[in-house]
């Protein structure tokens, strides 16, 4: 506004008619012609960079009183003018439906046009190509169908190019923390779209994933590379491909996918969710990133995995660290508030990588306390070190052998030719070294569990008696006295033969039985949270006890061998009789593939709803890709990882199956193999 200051400070300071504002008198040289004289023009329209504001009177008799028009370029109203808008294709395909469509056929088709006698086109007639990726600047945004019975809630995937982040680690804990970090911005265009009158279907929705405290393998959030974008966009679907000599590599991205519930005709809305604040929320994320805390989580990750690769050669097989935080807040699994802090024991205080903290060795450790002392929640964060967690999560330096199965009894759970000898040394018409039921009992169903979790690989059982069968975990001097033909070997006869002979350690829960006192090689006790060695005080009292003559009544050693193959006719995902396949996954806990229900709730070390999701796709691949009469299944499974971590967890995913949630965590193979265990209708050789 340079040229009305100088009109008003020219003025007479009394001046009633302001006559040189509203003329806007100027000289104008014309730079063609600079001998020209110049030339006086009269525009009351006087400027503050781009905007104008045009001065007219009123009326006569209100010189003092102007009227100002304001001229805003509609660029500045309209910012996604500037450039190109973002998703433009996307938004023409948006408002070429008809306004009550329920398919939204042509976002998912994705039409574009390559013009003919173009680059990529040098025909005489118009090339048309589906590509159901948008683009928004450098940003890619995919849009796939969830399965055929949300065709208004699509899948939106996009890639940002991790250099727009900074970002130069690609691991597990990077797209994690970007997960969460992008969950703010979702929340904020949920919370403008929400009326509490309305359901989703009408006021829309963004759906993304919500991870608990743990680090996992996730299709939310991932690293990939993908394509540069190649073309411009022309008018309507048209798009000219780039011939500027440039090369265009595939870039690393991170890939966030989230599912959009689009509003039930308003394709306005729907516009603007997809076309406006979508890329909006994207765009603040990128120029918001906290690249300090997500380095932080970086060495948070680091120092996590370093912990792991010294525990692998070591004589321990848990950390946790001084200062963790191991109780929950009721009903949730954050770190409750004013909780009394973990601190180790004097003699087995150790430092890993600059950490000081509790090691415990490998052998065999009984925990035990009064009620309400801790000591299963110290057996559950020693449960939850399996896998990395997140800072502020209590537990993030509470590490475990990551092949560390939850054992305990399941009453009812099936088993097909597993070798329970160790344990049942005989059943009524049965051959325990051949086992099979549909219906195990509480004692045949955890010694099951034990002898599958070793076959697996477990280095590592966690037990509590509260989950155990009585009679599986212990048999006292008495009760072996009175009952001569006993077919039970309780656990405590063979918990140490696991760990000589087979490497494989156990930490016990003990409150109600002094039986494993003569047993452990290590003894703690819980009070008030606070942990003591109580090693030498429970044996003299084991000894005074006569617990000595537990250990010269062990068994002789046992074979814990599994030689059964699992043959390919009934390992199928179609019902009998059927057609169509067959796949669901409750949240109550049961995978249902095929004829087949598998209950399992009993597998305590799934951690997310994503996992038992992921885990039923993970049995359909194994299911409809083989062609094996009989089925090495180590070999399968280690495929089937390899693949996952080459490619990425979402080529499981089928959108055939309507009632199976998008979202899919990674699971570990134990898991794998105990769902496997479970079925019903399957057969095996030995």
């Amino acid at each position: 506004m340079k040229r009305l200051k100088g009109k008003l400070l020219g003025m007479e300071p009394n001046t009633s008619t302001y006559t040189e504002m509203y003329n806007g008198s100027m000289s104008v040289i014309d730079p063609r012609y600079p001998d020209m004289p110049a030339v006086t023009v009269y525009e009351p329209t006087y400027y503050a960079g781009e905007i104008g504001y045009t001065i007219t009177a009123t009326h006569k008799l209100a010189q003092d009183r102007p009227t100002v028009t304001v001229i805003i370029p509609i660029q500045q109203l309209l910012p996604d003018l500037k450039g190109e808008t973002p998703l433009k294709r996307l938004k023409y395909h948006l408002l070429s439906m008809e306004p009550n469509t329920t398919t939204y056929k042509e976002m998912y088709e994705g039409t574009a046009i390559i013009p003919p006698g173009t680059v990529g086109n040098p025909g005489d007639s118009a090339e048309i190509i589906s590509d159901p990726t948008y683009w928004h600047e450098d940003i890619a945004v995919t849009v796939s169908a969830t399965h055929k019975l949300a065709q208004d809630k699509p899948t939106l995937t996009c890639h940002i190019p991790a250099a727009r982040l900074g970002a130069e680690s690609y691991t597990p804990a990077a797209a994690d923390f970007c997960l969460r970090a992008f969950a703010p911005y979702l929340d904020s265009l949920n919370a403008a779209l929400y009326n509490r009158s309305r359901p989703d279907e009408e006021n829309g929705a963004y759906y993304f994933c919500k991870p608990g405290g743990e680090i996992l393998v996730r299709n939310s959030a991932y690293f990939a590379l993908c394509p540069q974008k190649d073309y411009e966009n022309g008018s309507g679907a048209t798009v000219y491909l780039l011939d500027d000599g440039r090369e265009r590599p595939a870039v690393m991205c991170l890939c966030l996918r989230l599912q959009v519930q689009l509003p039930r005709r308003k394709l306005r809305r729907t516009v603007q969710m997809l076309c406006r604040d979508l890329p909006d929320a994207v765009d603040a994320f990128i120029s918001q990133f906290d690249l300090t805390a997500f380095n932080e989580t970086l060495a948070l990750a680091e120092k996590q995995a370093a912990i792991r690769a010294w525990l692998r050669g070591s004589d321990y097989c848990a950390f946790v660290a001084n200062g963790s935080i191991l109780p929950r807040e009721k009903g949730s699994d954050r770190p409750m508030k004013d909780a009394v802090p973990f601190v180790s024991t004097q003699g087995d205080e150790i430092e890993i990588c600059g950490v000081r903290g509790m090691g415990i060795r490998r052998g065999v450790t009984v925990i035990t306390g009064g009620g309400y002392s801790g000591k299963s929640t110290l057996l559950d964060a020693i449960s939850a070190g399996i896998y990395d967690h997140v800072a502020g999560d209590g537990r993030e330096l509470c590490i475990t052998d990551e092949s560390a199965v939850t054992i305990s009894a399941e009453d009812g759970r099936c088993v097909r030719r597993v070798n329970i000898s160790p344990f049942i040394r005989w059943l009524p018409g049965g051959d325990t070294a051949d086992f099979s039921t549909d219906h195990a009992s509480g004692s045949t169903s955890q010694a099951a569990n034990i002898m599958e979790a070793v076959d697996s690989g477990a280095g590592l059982l966690l037990i509590d008696e509260d989950r155990s069968a009585t009679n599986f975990m212990i048999r006292d001097r008495m009760m072996k006295t009175l009952i001569e033909r006993e077919p039970i070997t309780p656990f405590t006869d063979r918990v140490g033969e696991l760990s000589r002979m087979w490497g494989v350690s156990t930490v016990l829960v003990i409150g109600g039985s002094g039986e494993y006192l003569a047993v452990a090689d290590r003894i703690y006790r819980m009070d008030d949270y606070l942990i003591r060695d109580v090693t030498e005080q429970a044996k003299a009292i084991s000894r005074a006890g006569r617990g000595d003559a537990v250990l010269a009544d062990l068994p002789p050693a046992a074979d814990w061998g599994q030689s059964r193959r699992l043959r390919g006719v009934g390992f199928t995902s179609y019902p009998a009789g059927q057609g169509s396949e067959r796949l669901a996954v409750s949240d109550m806990g049961f995978v249902l593939m095929g004829d087949e229900r598998v209950d399992v709730r009993g597998l305590h070390d799934i951690v997310s709803p994503r996992q038992l999701t992921a885990l039923g796709f993970m049995l359909r691949h194994l299911a409809v890709t083989n062609r094996d009469a009989v089925i090495d299944l180590s070999v399968r499974i280690d495929e089937l990882y390899a693949r996952i971590s080459a490619e990425g967890l979402d080529f499981l995913y089928s959108a055939y199956f309507t009632t199976c949630d998008r979202f899919l965590d990674l699971p570990r193979k134990q898991e794998l193999y105990a769902l496997i265990h479970r079925l019903r209708g399957v057969s095996y050789l030995r």
